[in-house]
């Protein structure tokens, strides 16, 4: 089971530092920018996780394979979008969904992976904690993202971003607590995170805000 999450880790990991290159890309970021962005997007928010659960130093900085992999994402995507030669941009909206997509995938991913550490670490009876660590895995790094993009972060403002990682993560920690096989309850976490992200996308779902657009009260 414990190579099941690691491979999980593996794709949640590359989804993340795609959707962090592509933002990256958009932003007009030089190589350098593209490479830190990837990383702190895939590995931010399992850096938070650990320094909230007392790992220290966070896993990141000794299991260099998950901090190559980001780089290697992020290396692929800057070299395309640069031999492009501006037809990148052409494709913009075929990029959107991408970003999405991969987002999404490593939204949910990290989610359960994030609730599943806070188990093994002990704290398997605190739902609260399993669940609210389960979100940051999974929210943490697109917030630094777009903290360092000099953006309001998405998880703040569109789309049901914190609601989806926080409703994959109970749907992974309840399965898994009544005896549910780990690996379906890990496969029904995302498959729940990612639809709801796409349908919020589709269907442009937002939760209420005090103020619409022209400034009055909703």
């Amino acid at each position: 089971m414990a190579f099941f999450f690691y491979v999980a880790e593996l794709i949640g990991t590359a989804a993340f530092a795609l959707s962090g290159a592509l933002v990256a890309i958009h932003k007009r970021l030089d190589l350098f920018g593209v490479l830190l962005l990837s990383v702190i997007t895939a590995l931010g928010g399992g850096t938070i996780r650990d320094v909230l659960l007392g790992r220290t130093p966070p896993r990141m900085f000794y299991n260099g394979e998950y901090v190559l992999l980001a780089v290697l994402v992020a290396l692929v995507m800057f070299f395309l979008a640069r031999l492009s030669h501006g037809r990148y941009t052409r494709f913009s909206h075929w990029m959107d969904i991408l970003f999405v997509l991969c987002d999404s995938i490593g939204l949910g991913i990290f989610a359960v992976t994030g609730t599943q550490a806070v188990i093994s670490s002990g704290y398997g009876d605190n739902a609260f904690l399993c669940v609210f660590m389960g979100m940051t895995t999974g929210a943490g790094g697109g917030i630094l993202r777009d903290i360092m993009c000099g953006d309001i972060p998405f998880v703040l403002r569109k789309h049901i971003y914190a609601v989806a990682a926080i409703l994959g993560s109970l749907t992974f920690y309840l399965p898994l607590q009544a005896g549910l096989d780990s690996t379906a309850a890990t496969l029904a976490g995302v498959a729940v995170t990612v639809a709801l992200r796409m349908l919020a996308r589709h269907y442009r779902w937002n939760l209420p805000r005090a103020e619409d657009e022209e400034g009055s009260a909703t």
